[in-house]
Formats: C-alpha cells, structure tokens, sequence
C-alpha cells in the first residue's frame, strides 16, 4: 500500500517521537511519502531576525501568509532546512532511509505564480502583488518513484519551482493532496492536531461522503478549511481514501489507519 502523509509544524516541534517510531512500523510493510509544514516554525525564526509576519485575509476570509522575496528567503531556509531536517533525523533514528526534498529538486513540483492577489483589507477588497506564493499545477513523481523503489522515505518540503525558476511557496495541505495524486497514492493521511473534523457539536465526523466533501468548507475553521479543499482534490486526482485524525497520540498513522477517532472520505 502507498500512504502519503502529511504533518504539521506543530507535530514536527513536539511529536516526532511517537510519529517516526509508528513509520517505522508501518514502513516495513507500506510505501510512506512525508509531506510536511512548519508555519509556526517560520514565524519564529523570522521573528528572531527581525521579520515580522505579515498576513492577508482573501475575500472569503481564509487567512494566509503574505510571502515577499524577504520572506520567502527565510521561508526556504526554515523548510528545506530547519523543519526538513528534524524530521528527517527522527526517521534515521528509527532505522529508515529518508530523503529529505523540496518540490524543487528534480522539479518535483512546478506552480503558477501569482501575479497579482486579491485581498481584504479595512472592509475593501483591493488588490496586491502576488509575491512568491504559487498554485500548484504540475506534480512529477519520477524522482519520488526512484526513491521508493530503492527503499527511501521521501520527506518533501511544500516549496515548489515556478515556471521563471524562482521558489515559491505553496500550501502544504493542497501540495500533499497534488502529489498523492501523481504518485496513485492509496491513502492520503493528515495528521494534525485534533482528531478529525468536528461536527457543530464538536464531535468526530467518523465518516463524509466524498459527494459532500465541498459542503463542508463553510462549516470548519481556517486550518480544517485547506484540509477539506486538499480532500476535494485530491479525490478529484483519483486518491481512493483520505484520513484526517490526530498526530498527537502513540501510534497515530497506525491508530489513523485502524482506529475509531478519525474521520474518513473515501472516494466513491
């Protein structure tokens, strides 16, 4: 079975114990690809050297880091390195051979940059430059293929090339769902923070039908948002499962996969 998982930066700080112990597991029987973030991890190191972090709201609400070229230097020296590489280190402490990659390398990713934003501002909408924030439009899996096939974990930072060769960064959420795409993935697994999506009466959401997947964007907050809009892509891309549960507990790819406290679509 081929799993991509995707984590967060939080988990990256203070979970990695429990999650690379669990691959280790899993790996011997299953292809693993990582996908990870590191926001918060940005935000600090950017804080430490005097960059503030700026963020724009879009017309719909969803909130987002404003990437300039500043910030997109820290953000590719934070990712590919700092967050990439404790990542990485937990895994090889476990026994594994991970890779650690960013959509640059081998031109794994290529996105659209986005010339111009829309954004809303003092209850305006308004329009800005684009920076170095980009839109995934092509995913190749050669190299990730190569790795797996000689026994390497790939572990990919969401930092994608743009068509003029410049990085820029994308969401880790839709870049998770892009490559579980082009990989033919079976399983595409985020790990995050809480058990999967809550209804209105905070309760777990065991199961959503792929159908009203969409429905559900207006319901759940900022964070949950870009998770359910990376569902609907990547069921689009022909994933056939996509799990949402908690990365915070022992064994959470094992107990994401077989447990009860997980919400799961399953591409119909």
């Amino acid at each position: 079975m081929r799993i991509v998982v995707k984590i967060g930066g939080e988990i990256i700080k203070s979970g990695l114990e429990n999650i690379a112990a669990d691959t280790a597991r899993i790996a011997a029987e299953n292809e693993v690809i990582y996908v990870h973030g590191g926001a918060k991890i940005v935000n600090e190191i950017s804080e430490k050297l005097g960059k503030k972090p700026e963020f724009i709201v879009s017309p719909t609400g969803s909130r987002s880091r404003y990437t300039d070229k500043e910030t997109m230097e820290i953000f590719e020296m934070v990712m590919a390195g700092k967050a990439n590489k404790k990542l990485v280190e937990a895994l090889i402490a476990k026994g594994l051979n991970p890779v650690g990659l960013t959509g640059i390398d081998g031109k794994l990713i290529t996105a659209e940059r986005k010339k111009v934003l829309k954004i809303k501002k003092e209850n305006k909408i308004i329009k800005i430059d684009g920076g170095y924030t980009g839109k995934v439009d092509n995913v190749d899996p050669t190299l990730i293929e190569l790795l797996l096939k000689n026994g390497y974990i790939p572990v990919i930072a969401p930092i994608a090339l743009s068509h003029e060769n410049e990085p820029l960064n994308i969401d880790a959420d839709r870049a998770a769902a892009n490559i579980a795409g082009a990989v033919k993935a079976d399983i595409l697994l985020f790990l995050t923070d809480v058990e999967g999506v809550l209804d209105k009466n905070g309760k777990i959401i065991g199961e959503i039908s792929a159908r009203n997947v969409d429905n559900l964007r207006e319901q759940v907050g900022f964070g949950m948002e870009k998770k359910i809009l990376a569902t609907s892509e990547a069921l689009q891309m022909g994933v056939k499962k996509i799990i949402i549960a908690s990365g915070k507990i022992e064994a959470p790819i094992t107990n994401a996969l077989t447990g009860e406290k997980r919400t799961v679509i399953v591409n119909e």
